[in-house]
């Protein structure tokens, strides 16, 4: 799911991923939610690492996918099924999941076009897709392109714009719920 230098990073960092990464923000992610036209029952979060996105919500099942062992061994140590696997090859049966999150991740996603069709795959209709990521034409965000590059990380950015435009390619229709450094892309399976 992660190219393998992004791999080897998250694996060392894994224990203490908890106390550097910033906490999720609940009410954005919770707005791209609000667009599935389905009770969400059953979600899963591609690039999950130790589930701090999937944490925020009350669904009966949450499952996390992540490249890095020792992420998913966090996740599991916090209470969740967590799965080792690509993000553009999800082991799960076709419309099994009502959601599918992929939150602070699809930058470092090697297969970024792959992970977003396989989310396609795996949603149910009326199900939806709730990315979160980081806008890479302001300031801030800017700076985190320069710095992830700097410490080594093969990952790439987009603009609201871009990711709406590649989760409407995977056959999702898009929309931009919440905009600034930090945005959310949801898209809903008709």
């Amino acid at each position: 799911m992660h190219t393998p230098g992004d791999v080897a990073y998250f694996e060392r960092f894994a224990r203490h991923y908890e106390r550097f990464m910033p906490s999720t923000d609940e009410r954005a992610l919770r707005a791209g939610l609000a667009l599935a036209e389905r009770d969400i029952e059953r979600v899963v979060d591609v690039g999950g690492g130790t589930g701090r996105a999937v944490r925020t919500i009350d669904v009966p099942e949450r499952i996390v996918v992540d490249a890095a062992h020792g992420m998913l061994g966090e996740a599991r140590r916090l209470g969740l099924d967590g799965v080792r696997a690509d993000g553009a090859s999800l082991p799960f049966a076709d419309e099994s999941m009502d959601a599918v999150l992929i939150v602070d991740a699809l930058h470092h996603v090697a297969d970024r076009t792959g992970a977003l069709t396989e989310a396609k795959r795996v949603l149910r209709p009326g199900g939806v897709l709730v990315c979160r990521e980081f806008d890479r034409a302001t300031l801030r965000g800017r700076a985190l392109v320069a710095a992830e590059h700097l410490v080594g990380f093969d990952s790439e950015f987009f603009t609201p714009e871009e990711l709406a435009a590649g989760v409407e390619n995977a056959g999702l229709d898009a929309a931009v719920p919440s905009r600034g450094f930090g945005y959310t892309v949801a898209g809903v399976k008709r």
